[in-house]
Order: C-alpha cells, then structure tokens, then sequence
C-alpha cells in the first residue's frame, strides 16, 4: 500500500514590476537628434547641408565655440547625415537623417561601431594617436564611413599632434575626422589648415528662453516667462549650462511649488532683482547715499553676492550706452527696464556714463579681491556717488578756458607741484610769442623753445598766461617742462592751458610758408626768368638773405 500525496497546481511565479527608467538630466534627454533641433547655428547647417548636396564633403571638420552649443551633438549628427541609409535602406548621406533607420539608431544609442569618439584628454599621447592611424587603415563594418570623433583636441600633446598630421591631411576615402575643442588657438596652425571649421556661435538669450519653455512644456512643468528669462540670462549662450539650471528650478520648486518662479530662480542663482538694481543706480545717480546703502544691503541680506550687485550696475549702465547712441532695444527686456533705460539715456550724458562705468568697474574688481566684500562694495558705491556731484571734467576745462571760474592758484601744468611766486624781472616778458621763444633761446632754454618753435599753435598770448590749441597736443610732461622753463627765464609762474580751439600756425609752419614765398618771389623775378631762358635746366638752391629759422 503506498500513500498518495495531492500536490495540487505549483505556485506560479508573480511578474517582476517593470524597473523604473533610470532619470536623465535634461542636458542629455534634450540633445539635438537632428539638425532642426540645433538652435542658433543656421549658418553653419545651411554649408553643411550645400556640401552634402552637392557632394563637396571635406575629410575634416572642426567645431569650436563655448561650452554647450552643441560642438559634440553637431559631430554626431554629422555622423549620422553621412551614414543614414534611410527608412528603406536605399538612402544617401542627407542633412535630414531619417533617425530611424539601423546607422542613425547606433549612432544616436552610442553603440554604431564604425563612429568612435575619443577623448583627448585621455587619450593625448604618441601611442594614442598611432593606434588610431592604424586602425584607419582598414575599411568600416557596416557604415558608409568610418568616423573618428575627437572631442577637447586641444589636450593633445604636441607631439601627438605632430604624428596625427599626415593622416588628417590624406586619410583613406573612408575615413572622416570630426574635431571639437572650447579653445581653438590652443590647436597648431598646421591642424587647423587641414580642416574644414566651424565657429558655432553662443546662443541668444531670447531663443534659449523659448527652448526652456517647450522643454518645461514636454515635461510638464509650468514656468514662469521671466523665470526661464533669468535662467537664459546665467546660461551667458550654453544650452547644456541653461538646461543643467532649468533642471535645478525643477528640482527647487518641488512637487507642490506651482511651477517655476523668477523669486525662486533668483534666490536659487543669488541674483539680484532688476528692479532693485534700478532703484539702486536711481539712487547712485540722485546722489543719496544712505538709501543706495540701505538697498545694497537689502540685496545682500537676500544673500546677494556684492559683485553680483555691481555687475547688474554695469549691465544697467552699459544698456543706457546702447540705448543712448540708438541701439535696438533688447526685446527679452521687461517694458519697464526699457523704458527706464530711455529716460536715464535721455538725462544723462556721454561723459557720465563713461566715468560711472569706470568707477563701477574698478568697484567691481576690488569686490572680487577683497576681503570684506560687502564694505568694499559700499564704498565703490560711496566714491561713485561722490563723482556724481564733481563737475564735468570737459565742462569744467571749457569753463576754465573761457575765464567763467578762475582757480585759486595758478596752474602751470597737471600734477606740478605750487610754483613759488617770484616778482618779475626788469626785462619782463616779450610782448609777443616769437619774441618770447626767442627770449627762452637767449636765456640758454634751447629744448623748451624748441618745443614751442616746433608744435606750439598759439590760441592766446597774454603773459603770463599762455593758451594752446588741442589740435596740436603736448603732453603733461611737456607742459611741465615748458613751464618751468619760462618761470626761470622770466621769473614769474605761468600758466599753460590747452583748449579745443584752432589756433595760428607754428612758428616752423610760418617760416616755411614764408621761405616757399620768398622762394617763389625770387623765382619770379625778371632776371632769373632771363637766367632761365638761358638756361632751361637750372634749378634755384640758394639766395642771398634766405630764411635760415625753418
């Protein structure tokens, strides 16, 4: 007798849930898959899309520009125009690949094995670089052509370069090189004369902006148009740097957090707010210290960085430049910054402006070498508000020249030093300037009145004043000398003043219009006319009483 055991049905095995697909940023999610999708660069898909009509391929490509704007996505798509066989599989090299077919597959997986990319900055040796020219010389596996990727190429040693020349200038027909690299005048001459290259340009604010928004749109995210804005802004034309911000809002806003908000995006970057930097830069220029302290400290409670403070002041300043000589306004603007920028660009003058981006800038480098970065900021604010009440250097000259202020000592030239008061000699200055020049000669001042013989251009002469013309400029060096010279001739202080005025000829200017004169004079005259005639070659070399002060 045996026993029986039911069993009953075996377990059966439950489903595996499906794992989740591993997150990818939106740098990587978002890479261009086709030329259409590569913003900002028209110009170079518009040559290479000629080029691949046409049949006018070049063995090698360089892609240059900065960081993010598609210099490595441009070679892989280059790689896939090249190698697309189309969705029947009867198709040629097309600036629109089909994407779907098994090359445009491979390539954009990274997995195609006919398109290798090599790091060189991994990979930047002799022995690197001679693997590759030996592997060049066999044929592709499945693809129309063997494409070699070399991404950063600038971290190739010398040597290296050296031995990839030969092969880059004649590779096999099969063979195509796609370089990139972030700093083109690291790579020699000698490469970049064998390629075929590319500036890929940085990407406008506004169409960085308007890619952020149908990336948030396709993830489904709601952002808000000033936000994506900012983060176009600190993206400075990298759509990798743009994507990799946009990506941390994201992540800031949280599940609940309603979206992407420019308060979010400004806290998240330390930007400072435009309309806080304006009110700043209104203070700045009204001069009212205590409430420009009081705004720059705002910002920096709301964890502003100072330098940050101050390059939104130059940004602002230098819009009013623009929109002062008549610029196009910036369209991803706000309205009311453009409008504000029109009025500061209507009140204030060329001068002004130079002298405030001057001192802003000078504030801004020391804010970044500084060891207390707030109190450096606070006095760059300080010494520019204190500029703005100074008169206007021009002005102030032009006022000078025309005796409307009269300075409380004589100034004999920038930077001398007070020139002592001396009572003036019996012989007194001469009444005129020739006489004067004269007077420096006699009185064993040869290089001064040389300068003056030469390159003075007199606008006014009334010792012991003595006003030039700017047409001519000396330096202060020379004023300074030319002065000194005069007070120890004359022994009395002058004062030398340049104004933007034309004035009479140099005294060399009118001695030679008066010698050609004399000349021509000469020239003229009833006897030599007769020497002349006698003699058709002859030529006038001297005459008697002849000018020698030229």
């Amino acid at each position: 007798m045996t026993d029986s055991f039911d069993l009953g049905e075996p377990p059966q095995e439950r489903p595996e849930p499906p794992k989740p697909e591993a997150y990818r940023v939106l740098a990587r999610k978002y890479r261009p898959q086709t030329f259409s999708q590569l913003i900002g660069q028209d110009a170079m898909v518009r040559t290479l899309g000629n080029a691949i009509a046409r049949d006018r391929l070049a063995h090698a490509f360089l892609m240059t520009g900065v960081r993010g704007v598609g210099k490595t996505s441009t070679a892989r798509l280059i790689a896939k125009a090249l190698n697309c066989i189309g969705a029947d599989g009867q198709g040629g090299p097309t600036i629109d690949p089909c994407g779907v077919c098994d090359p445009c597959r491979a390539i954009a997986e990274g997995r195609h094995i006919d398109v290798i990319e090599i790091d060189a900055a991994s990979n930047n040796g002799v022995d690197n670089v001679r693997e590759l020219t030996d592997a060049v010389r066999y044929a592709s596996v499945s693809a129309r052509y063997k494409m070699y990727i070399i991404d950063e190429v600038h971290m190739m040693s010398k040597p290296a370069f050296n031995a990839l020349l030969k092969t880059l200038e004649e590779p096999p027909p099969h063979v195509k090189f796609l370089l990139a690299t972030t700093e083109v005048d690291k790579v020699p001459v000698t490469v970049l004369s064998r390629c075929q290259r590319f500036d890929l340009r940085r990407i406008p604010a506004d169409k960085l902006a308007a890619h952020f928004a149908e990336v948030c749109q396709q993830e489904g995210v709601a952002a808000d148009p000033d936000a994506l804005m900012l983060i176009a802004r600190a993206a400075e034309g990298s759509a990798r740097d743009g994507l990799s911000i946009l990506d941390q809002a994201i992540a800031h806003a949280g599940i609940e957090g309603g979206g992407v908000a420019a308060d979010a995006v400004r806290d998240m970057l330390g930007l400072s707010d435009r309309g806080a930097v304006r009110d700043l830069l209104g203070a700045l220029l009204a001069g009212d210290a205590q409430t420009a302290l009081a705004a720059l400290r705002r910002q920096y409670d709301h964890g502003v960085d100072p330098a940050s403070v101050l390059r939104a002041l130059l940004e602002t300043v230098h819009g009013i430049t623009l929109a002062k000589v008549g610029a196009a306004p910036d369209a991803a603007q706000p309205a009311e910054e453009r409008a504000a920028l029109a009025e500061w660009s209507a009140a204030l003058s060329f001068p002004a402006l130079h002298r405030l981006w001057q001192l802003l800038l000078k504030g801004h480098d020391e804010v970044a070498r500084a060891v207390l970065p707030i109190e450096a900021a606070e006095m760059a604010l300080l010494r520019a508000i204190h500029a703005s009440t100074l008169p206007d250097p021009g002005d102030l000259a032009r006022r000078l020249a025309s005796g409307a202020i009269t300075p409380a000592v004589p100034i004999s030239a920038p930077a001398a030093a007070p020139a002592p008061t001396a009572e003036p000699t019996a012989e007194g200055a001469p009444t005129d300037f020739e006489g004067l020049v004269a007077f420096l000669r006699d009185r064993r001042q040869p290089l001064a009145a040389e300068r003056l013989h030469n390159g003075a251009s007199v606008v006014r002469y009334a010792p012991p004043n003595l006003v030039l013309s700017g047409a001519r400029p000396f330096s202060s060096d020379s004023i300074r000398d030319i002065a000194d010279a005069l007070r120890e001739a004359t022994g009395q202080a002058w004062r030398i003043t340049i104004e933007d005025a034309p004035g009479v000829p140099t005294l060399r200017e009118a001695a030679k219009v008066a010698a050609d004169a004399e000349r021509q004079a000469i020239w003229d005259s009833p006897m030599v006319q007769a020497a002349r005639a006698a003699f058709p070659d002859a030529v006038l070399e001297t005459w008697t009483n002849q000018r020698s002060s030229m």
